[in-house]
Formats: structure tokens, C-alpha cells, sequence
């Protein structure tokens, strides 16, 4: 069996590299400068040269504010060119692996959201992920995990953004503690695409880590681990005003996942200690 991932430099597909290749498993990482998936012929020409079993797709446009003034780009990354990965999966018999996102949901759920509820982003980015979604069905073989509030050593995250205002001595640090999700270690995630593609499931998927908080108790976790004394001070989404609207609740339910792998979700607690031991 041999995988290709795109967007092979990201936070994600890093962690999935080296969770395949401490399981053996032959490869292929295509950085955005390997391949550009917006590229009709060059993701054609990657698939054949490559006759992959599985293609995950872990590229994407990820700036969710800039998607506010930048949604043609937004769209043509994390909506139609998943387009194109379905045909090539197709032409390849593939399984195509594509990642989501919570914000294709409106956040006003009062339970977690179940892998069929109704879709409704508030953002251009959480558009641009349901058209991602979309296409991604068009794959005869495909699975969408939708993840929530990433962070892992190989890219800009919430952690480092909190350990960065402790450093420059902000004190307190105020975080909003109105919106809910379940932050997501990158490792963790790699491990579950690696246990979903091998089940021989197939359509949505939701994998997020255990157990659900805000924004404000991440980072209190956060101030706690680095052992740092400053003061975390909770506040609501209108004291910060950003260009992207954010769900105020975007809880996953990983009730499909545990039923099919037989695996509870991770420890995002657990994986925060980790990510601060290997980042250092």
C-alpha cells in the first residue's frame, strides 16, 4: 500500500509522515512547492506517476481571517482543487483522505455535532471548507475527517501564540471564554487518519481530541504547563474584533469513530505536555 499526502509541509501532514514512517509504510510527501493542487495537470501527472492507495489531502488555505478578503484563493484551494484530487483518486481507484474543519457548523448546537447535522459556516474559510467536502464525495472511495482547534511542532498554533504573550510579558492574558471546541494534538490526528484509512471506512468521519473546553480553559492549561505565574483573564468574542466570524460552539461528536476503530479520542491535556517537550 503507498500513501501520497499534499500539502505535505503543513502541521498535519508532517505528523502523518512520521507516524507512516514509523510504521514502514512507503510514501510520498508532496510539499505546495511538489505539487500546486490547484493545478489540473500537475495533480494528474503526481497520481499517475505515483498510483498511490491512498491520497490524503492536507493541503489547504488555513489563514481564516484573510479568507474574509481572499475567498476566490480560498476556494480554489480548499474547494476546487479537491475537485481535481477526486478525479485523480478515481482515475487511480484511490481512497481520497481529505481534512475538514468544525467551522462548517453555525455554532449554535446545544449538544455535539453529529456527522450528519446540518452544515452552516459563518466564514468564508468554513465556505470554502464545505466546498472542499463536497468534492471530496465525488471520489468514489473517500473519507472526510473533520477535526477541530489543531496544534502541532510544525506550524503557528494557539499554543505558541499564548507562549508568545507570556514572553513579551503580557499580563493578563485575555482569552475569549465563549466559544467551545476540543482542541486537537497533530499527532493524535495522524494516528487516527492512519487507523481510518485502514478500516475500509468510508464517508464523514469526525476525530477530535477529549474533552471539550474554551479558548480560555486551553490557555490556562497552557500557562499551567510552561509553569508561567501570569494571570489568564476571561472575556467574550466581542472584546476581540477579527474579520472572520468564529461558531461559538463547535464541538464534535467522535461517536462514529470510536464505534468503527473501537478507540476513544486522545487527551489534548496529554498531548500539550508532549507537544512542549518536542518544541521545546
Amino acid at each position: 500500500m503507498k500513501w501520497l499526502i499534499t500539502g505535505a509541509g503543513g502541521m498535519v501532514a508532517s505528523d502523518l509522515r512520521n507516524a507512516l514512517a514509523a510504521r514502514g509504510e512507503d510514501f510520498l510527501p508532496l510539499t505546495r512547492s511538489d505539487l500546486d493542487i490547484t493545478d489540473s495537470r500537475a495533480v494528474t501527472t503526481a497520481v499517475v506517476d505515483a498510483q498511490p492507495s491512498i491520497i490524503v489531502n492536507c493541503a489547504g488555505y488555513t489563514r481564516v481571517d484573510d479568507a474574509e478578503s481572499n475567498e476566490r484563493l480560498a476556494n480554489a484551494i480548499n474547494g476546487s482543487s479537491v475537485e481535481l484530487l477526486a478525479e485523480a483518486a478515481n482515475a487511480a481507484e484511490a481512497l481520497l483522505v481529505h481534512i475538514s474543519t468544525d467551522f462548517v457548523f453555525d455554532g449554535r448546537s446545544q449538544r455535539p455535532y453529529d456527522i450528519n447535522d446540518r452544515t452552516g459556516p459563518l466564514s468564508v474559510y468554513g465556505r470554502s471548507k464545505l466546498l472542499g467536502e463536497h468534492a471530496a464525495s465525488h471520489a468514489r472511495k473517500h473519507v472526510i475527517v473533520r477535526t477541530s482547534w489543531l496544534f502541532g511542532t510544525s506550524g503557528p498554533n494557539f499554543v505558541e501564540a499564548i507562549r508568545g504573550q507570556i514572553q513579551k510579558g503580557t499580563n493578563p492574558l485575555r482569552v475569549v471564554n465563549d466559544q467551545r471546541g476540543r482542541p486537537t494534538y497533530t499527532s493524535h490526528l495522524a494516528d487516527a487518519i492512519i487507523r481510518i484509512a485502514n478500516l475500509d471506512a468510508r464517508g464523514m468521519i469526525h476525530y477530535a481530541d477529549e474533552p471539550e473546553c474554551t479558548w480560555y480553559d486551553f490557555a490556562r492549561a497552557i500557562v499551567e504547563e510552561l509553569g508561567s505565574d501570569i494571570a489568564v483573564k476571561p472575556v467574550s468574542t466581542e472584546d476581540f474584533t477579527r474579520p472572520a466570524t468564529r461558531p461559538a460552539y463547535s464541538v464534535l461528536s467522535t461517536e462514529r469513530y470510536e464505534r468503527l476503530t473501537g478507540v476513544r479520542p486522545e487527551s489534548w491535556r496529554e498531548g500539550l505536555r508532549e507537544y512542549l517537550e518536542n518544541r521545546g
